[in-house]
């Protein structure tokens, strides 16, 4: 059996060097244009300049109860989601029980003496 590779030129593989950020970088010349180099402010990237002062410490009772309520509401969307699901699955399954022309599609319940 005959194992064929393709032919590869030298044009199609080159290696890029990587540069850490914090290094400023040379301009690129790219075709007739010039892309300039990204420019890093000095400060320090974090979330804590959007940080303010609060005129009072969080309340762990209160977001616990909220979380709570958000989990019960989560829960109770879920079974409601859940019953018509399978309610609407079994209206289908009795109309189309219907539509044959059947006459026992409606289960009737029987009370135990």
């Amino acid at each position: 059996m005959n194992n064929q590779r393709p032919i590869s030129s030298d044009d199609e593989h080159r290696v890029l060097q990587f540069r850490p950020r914090t290094s400023p970088s040379p301009a690129v010349q790219r075709g007739s244009g010039t892309v300039q180099p990204l420019r890093v402010a000095p400060e320090r990237l974090d979330l804590s300049r959007y940080e303010q002062p609060r005129a009072e410490p969080d309340n762990f009772r209160q977001r616990m109860l909220a979380n709570i309520a958000a989990l019960a509401f989560t829960i109770a969307l879920t079974a409601i989601g859940i019953w018509l699901a399978v309610s609407i699955a079994d209206l289908r399954r009795t109309q189309d029980c219907v539509l044959m022309g059947r006459r026992d599609c409606v289960k009737i319940t029987t009370p135990h003496i």
